[in-house]
């Protein structure tokens, strides 16, 4: 479940934009500020169900930007290659560190 929700933080920092002010409120109530469904329901004035459902609707929208966009996929990288540069910096490896430089260059 924390894997879930820590997925969920940072696809929804990538794509909030691109949602509802409706959709990214009950996100934020959800993931960011760990409301209940049924304290959602009682804020937002509506059923426990509907508050459910417009949580499982975004967070299937989140995954299919994140299948076409790839951001988070791409933010990953980044950090794993960022990691093996500092460890290559560590051990004074040159011609590794300009390697790994050019694949966090070609990320993009």
């Amino acid at each position: 479940m924390l894997e879930k929700t820590t997925r969920m933080n940072y696809l929804f920092d990538f794509y909030q934009a691109l949602l509802t002010q409706k959709q990214r409120n009950y996100m934020e109530m959800y993931y960011l500020e760990d409301y209940s469904l049924g304290e959602i329901s009682e804020e937002a004035e509506v059923s426990r169900q509907a508050v459910y459902d417009n949580i499982k609707r975004t967070e299937s929208m989140l995954e299919t930007y994140e299948e076409k966009l790839h951001l988070y996929e791409k933010f990953q990288q980044r950090l794993t290659l960022i990691k093996e540069l500092e460890s290559v910096i560590v051990n004074k490896e040159e011609k590794l560190f300009f390697d790994k430089l050019n694949q966090l260059k070609e990320l993009d």
